[in-house]
This record gives C-alpha cells, structure tokens and sequence, in this order.
C-alpha cells in the first residue's frame, strides 16, 4: 500500500498543495482525486469479481 509517510509528511504535500493550486482550488482538487479513486476502487472490484466468477 502507501509508505508511511507520517505528519511532518503530510504537512508538507498540504502546504505543497496549498502553494501550487491555491486555497480557493483546493476543495476542487480534492473532489477530482476522490472522484477518480472511487472509479478506480470501483472498477478494480469489478476486475476481482469477474475472476472470482470464473474460477
């Protein structure tokens, strides 16, 4: 899975962040990404279920 990157680390890509796409962008970004992460969740549940069905 992820490594563990901790607070410091999470701190960090936050300010990052912050600092590339703005405060006001912010919110849309993080919509985008878990947006694109539940397709892929779900897609790849899809994927395991058809192989599960074909054994």
């Amino acid at each position: 899975m992820l490594a563990n990157i901790g607070v410091p680390g999470m701190i960090l890509i936050l300010v990052l962040a912050v600092i590339v796409f703005g405060p006001n962008k912010l919110p849309e970004v993080g919509r985008a990404v878990g947006k694109g992460l539940r397709e892929f969740k779900d897609g790849m549940r899809d994927v395991v279920s058809e192989h599960e069905n074909d054994k």
